[in-house]
């Protein structure tokens, strides 16, 4: 689908129908998938007005930026509505690594009839842009200057892009979408947690669209999904200690945003804590491999008060302790 760009959407769906969302909302999608659309994930839960958000980028073509926690699961969001509009998904983080040359592109040395001819590379942007292809920028307010403004060209009305080096100007294929996350909306390391983030201007941040911003799930909503996740716990015993696990979950999240902790745990943790479990059986053990031993050793009392108020038990130091 992604090499043939004359292509556009060629059905609508029902958000009811498919997203579980009291909404009468019809975005348009693609009957047939191609390899660049992410793979459905059936036990994702989606939050519904973050879905909206997105799905408003998707059927209007909005710039829609999302904001939210590490852990919150922004990009999957983003992926998890790709996947069922069967739309084409391309996600680019924006490390320090990341320079205006890599999205625009740049000339290079190819073999042409046996002859070595310098030749324009585009990158992933002008390429993105004349594509039925979501593009989206992960760790958007940790993007290089040279970057942003490089963006800020399709966030523009029209969303041309003008390849100064070629002299030629890019029109957005009409099925290209543009999406990003990030940790802070532009506002930079005020309180510490993400080195790295810039201060974005307001110019910038004024040409998003959507600005929506994502939490953590509710406690029920993420213990569905590890007992979907370890259907080996969904037995009453099971549950009840899911249950426990999402609670101790939350406590790092709000030790998290207190400074009592450096490390929270995602509900992705919690999962992979869940099916360490079944590996080792041993609820102690399987906790500090996934998570108690990414702490800082000065945060483990606190890390092992979490524990054994959630769970009713003290956390043992490991053996080798």
């Amino acid at each position: 689908m992604t090499d043939n760009p004359g292509l556009v959407p060629d059905t609508q769906l029902s958000v009811r129908e498919v997203f579980g969302l009291d909404s009468d909302l019809r975005v348009p999608a693609f009957r047939t998938p191609d390899a660049h659309v992410p793979e459905v994930d059936p036990a994702y839960r989606f939050q519904h007005d973050v879905t909206l958000a997105l799905l408003a980028g998707f059927a209007h073509n909005r710039r829609v930026l999302l904001q939210g926690l590490h852990g919150t699961g922004k990009s999957s969001h983003i992926e998890q509505v790709a996947a069922r509009l069967n739309w084409p998904c391309l996600r680019v983080n924006l490390d320090g690594h990341v320079g205006r040359l890599d999205l625009i592109g740049r000339d290079a040395v190819v073999l042409r009839d046996g002859q070595q001819v310098t030749e324009f590379q585009p990158g992933i942007l002008p390429w993105a842009l004349q594509r039925p292809v979501a593009l989206v920028f992960d760790e958007y307010d940790a993007g290089r200057p040279d970057v942003m403004f490089v963006i800020q060209r399709v966030l523009e009305q029209g969303g041309r892009l003008t390849l100064l080096d070629q002299n030629t100007v890019l029109t957005p294929h009409p099925a290209f979408r543009l999406f990003a996350t990030a940790n802070t909306v532009g506002q930079g390391n005020l309180n510490g947690l993400y080195h790295g983030v810039q201060r974005l201007n307001h110019a910038q941040i004024d040409r998003w669209n959507i600005v929506a911003a994502l939490d953590y799930l509710h406690p029920a909503e993420e213990e569905a999904i590890v007992l979907a996740r370890v259907p080996a716990l969904n037995d009453e015993p099971g549950r009840r200690l899911v249950a426990q696990m999402v609670a101790l979950a939350g406590l790092t999240r709000k030790g998290f945003a207190a400074g009592d902790v450096s490390t929270l745990m995602s509900p992705r943790t919690v999962i992979t804590w869940a099916e360490n479990l079944q590996i080792f059986g041993d609820v102690a053990l399987a906790f500090r491999l996934s998570y108690a031993n990414k702490c800082d050793e000065a945060e483990r009392p606190v890390v092992a008060e979490y524990f054994q108020r959630c769970l009713d038990r003290e956390l043992e130091p490991s053996a080798s302790a």
